[in-house]
């Protein structure tokens, strides 16, 4: 089984046991191999947690949960310089937090205060923590997938934005259709009666950097690339483009958009089996790459446009080069 192959079994088992979902493990796969960080945003039980377990059930990498809450502490996730005795000296050890792993269930960080989110910010931007004024660096695999629920917004610290730029992919759950929940009730009762979900040997580290360094020989020509510059600036100039796109958008994505949907896109050629990337592919992760780095105007909200209509509204009048 060669890499590309081992990647899409992977992509098999995970849905396998997450029905219903298929965008989002989908999703999952595609950030890994990019290399970025993710947030699922979408309504309590939607299998967002589960999704993210299976995930880490099927590769050979360790996975932290941390619930986050009003009363978090950053030591709390990046770990502590600890005192302790020994033969009559003294010495201070770092201890590492639940952020030294491979991939990190960041359940709920919108209910975090800003200074724990400002560490996992350092964590996910620079793969790196500070403690104790000593940088220490993380896991060669590291991947944040972070959730938030969008009701229920009291008490709740809104992430900044400069905070959500630093997220690849910013993916919506939603419900599943009525026979995909009829399958979730089976498939889990079949789990309940056989003890747990069933899982096989897990997929090597090495695959997934095997994956990157094939992702990374992935060509994209200029055509292409000029396509994905036009539809960030879009965004940044919408009165060049159309009226009405420039009454919709107050701020538009900055250059980390642009590297976003370059990335996304060169994954979603090599896992349809392509050496080079076509317009469809910047198309095919455009919304999940660019949802939360627009800032929609006052008359987009009073017109209920959401910014995936946005979107759609700026792929029709962005031509390819």
């Amino acid at each position: 089984m060669n890499t590309l192959e081992s990647i899409h079994d992977l992509q098999a088992r995970i849905g396998r046991s997450v029905i219903g979902q298929e965008q989002v493990v989908q999703r999952l796969v595609l950030g890994l191999l990019a290399d970025g960080n993710l947030l699922l945003e979408g309504l309590p039980g939607l299998a967002k947690t589960r999704a993210v377990k299976s995930l880490a059930r099927q590769l050979a990498v360790g996975l932290s949960r941390i619930q986050f809450t009003p009363d978090l502490l950053p030591s709390d996730i990046t770990g502590a310089v600890t005192y302790h005795s020994s033969g009559g000296k003294d010495l201070f050890e770092f201890q590492p937090g639940p952020l030294f792993s491979n991939l990190i269930l960041a359940d709920e960080i919108n209910r975090a205060p800003a200074k724990v989110q400002a560490a996992l910010l350092e964590a996910m931007e620079e793969r790196q923590v500070t403690v104790g004024g000593e940088t220490h660096p993380m896991e060669p695999l590291f991947m944040v997938l972070a959730t938030q629920n969008p009701i229920e917004q009291e008490g709740t610290y809104p992430l900044p934005e400069a905070q959500m730029d630093r997220f690849l992919m910013h993916v919506e759950v939603g419900y599943p259709s009525d026979e995909e929940e009829l399958e979730v009730i089976r498939l889990v009762r079949r789990e309940q009666a056989a003890g747990g979900a069933e899982d096989a040997k897990p997929l090597a580290q090495e695959t997934i950097f095997a994956a990157r360094r094939e992702i990374h020989e992935i060509h994209s020509s200029e055509n292409v690339e000029r396509y994905i510059v036009a539809l960030v600036s879009a965004t940044r100039h919408p009165d060049r483009f159309d009226p009405q796109l420039a009454s919709w958008i107050e701020v538009g994505a900055s250059p980390r958009g642009s590297l976003a949907l370059d990335r996304c896109s060169r994954v979603q050629a090599w896992i349809s089996g392509r050496d080079h990337v076509l317009p469809d592919d910047v198309r095919a992760v455009l919304h999940d790459c660019l949802r939360h780095r627009l800032i929609l105007s006052y008359e987009a909200n009073a017109e209920g446009k959401s910014v995936d209509e946005v979107l759609d509204h700026l792929y029709k009048v962005v031509a390819v080069a």
